[in-house]
């Protein structure tokens, strides 16, 4: 059996806290040398500002794909989060009228109906209940699904791959696989959609962008929304779940409907269960808190040390959904900002509080050392979250 590589400083995690070394190196050493899981070196970054240099869509620093996937560059096109101006600016152009505030405001009442259903089924099968495989991850799977046009009955395997292609104590070569195997399985639906575009956004994308998409960019645009659709907001309904229940006067707050935006935000802020985002490029010399970082060198940026620097504000180790921040980094910052972040927002302001009035009694079923969070993923989150009420 092969060893897990040691885990890098950047995604180690106390349950939901970064851990101390790396908010050390915040205050020390904010950009210093790393070593990565899937092997090389890096130049981490730790403090708020210098992240929001390295985001801010300066030209320095590049996203296109590096080291075991630059192969792979081709097929991965359409890929958002590998793409530089201006054809990133190109793709992101025909996407991001699906993903406004408005338009994500019309899909409240199915999203609504998919958390009462399975509520409804937690309530019926009795407890316990695992929350991440009867609440968490279905909800955020079936919405993506129906949005973009991908047939609900064939989660157990785009859930497999995007677990697999994830974990970065997995071996590569099995880890670009899983990434090869996605985008098979979403090209054959590119071709269905070509030949018969649907309500849906692939649809959509045929009918309005058909000449401008070729099929490679559709199916990399596909895979992006799919993995990120579900990966992310499942994480953050069963950690953020987890959260509340060891706050239970924040919990009530929430179960009344009090401060639900802001609780939302505060948990983005405090769980930044995406630990670095895609890692950058110097494409010139670049001086960030006094460090040289050369051109052709990597960047790592940290989203949790980040989200809880003094530069932000005031007691960032205290979860408080009373504090107000708006300028969090758990969406990103700049050219590559979140294209989904309003789909995810909705998607917790209504199942946190739904999920809380329905079981106001709500509780860990099991001690909570034993819940199993996940060491290796690219997103933080829980292996499995047992409950009972």
């Amino acid at each position: 059996m092969t060893q897990a590589p040691e885990i890098p400083p950047h995604i180690r995690r106390d349950k939901f806290a970064p851990v101390p070394d790396l908010l050390r190196l915040r205050d020390e050493q904010p950009v210093t040398r790393v070593k990565l899981a899937v092997g090389g070196t890096a130049w981490l970054v730790t403090r708020y500002s210098d992240i929001r240099e390295v985001f801010g869509g300066s030209g320095r620093f590049s996203n296109a794909p590096i080291g075991p996937f630059r192969e792979q560059n081709e097929g991965r096109s359409g890929f958002l989060l590998g793409y530089d101006a201006p054809e990133h600016t190109r793709l992101r152009r025909m996407l991001t009228p699906e993903f406004t505030v408005r338009r994500i405001r019309r899909l409240q009442p199915r999203i609504e109906a998919i958390v009462t259903e399975h509520l409804d089924a937690i309530e019926q099968a009795g407890p316990p209940a695992d929350l991440v495989t009867t609440f968490a991850l279905p909800i955020p799977s079936l919405v993506i699904c129906e949005l973009l046009g991908v047939p609900y009955e064939d989660r157990d395997g785009f859930q497999e791959n995007a677990k697999v292609r994830l974990d970065m104590s997995r071996d590569m070569d099995e880890r670009v696989a899983a990434v090869q195997q996605s985008r098979d399985y979403l090209a054959g639906l590119v071709r269905t959609a070509r030949a018969d575009p649907g309500e849906d956004m692939l649809g959509m994308l045929v009918r309005e962008h058909g000449d401008e998409l070729d099929d490679h960019e559709l199916t990399g645009v596909a895979d992006l929304l799919l993995l990120a659709g579900h990966e992310t907001t499942s994480n953050m309904l069963s950690l953020g779940t987890l959260l509340l229940l060891r706050h239970p006067v924040q919990a009530a707050a929430v179960r009344s409907g009090e401060l639900v935006d802001q609780a939302v935000e505060e948990m983005l802020r405090y769980l930044s269960i995406v630990h670095t985002g895609v890692f950058r490029t110097a494409l010139e010399d670049v001086e960030l808190s006094g460090q040289r970082i050369a051109a052709g060198d990597l960047v790592v940026c940290s989203l949790p040390s980040a989200n809880r620097d003094p530069a932000l504000g005031q007691d960032l180790g205290t979860f408080d959904i009373t504090r107000k921040i708006s300028a969090h980094m758990a969406f990103g910052h700049g050219l590559h900002h979140c294209l989904g972040a309003p789909l995810a927002r909705m998607e917790m302001k209504i199942a946190y509080p739904a999920l809380l009035r329905r079981f106001p009694n709500l509780a860990l079923a099991v001690g909570y050392e034993e819940v199993p969070f996940r060491s290796f993923s690219f997103i933080y989150g829980l292996e499995a979250l047992p409950l009972t009420w």
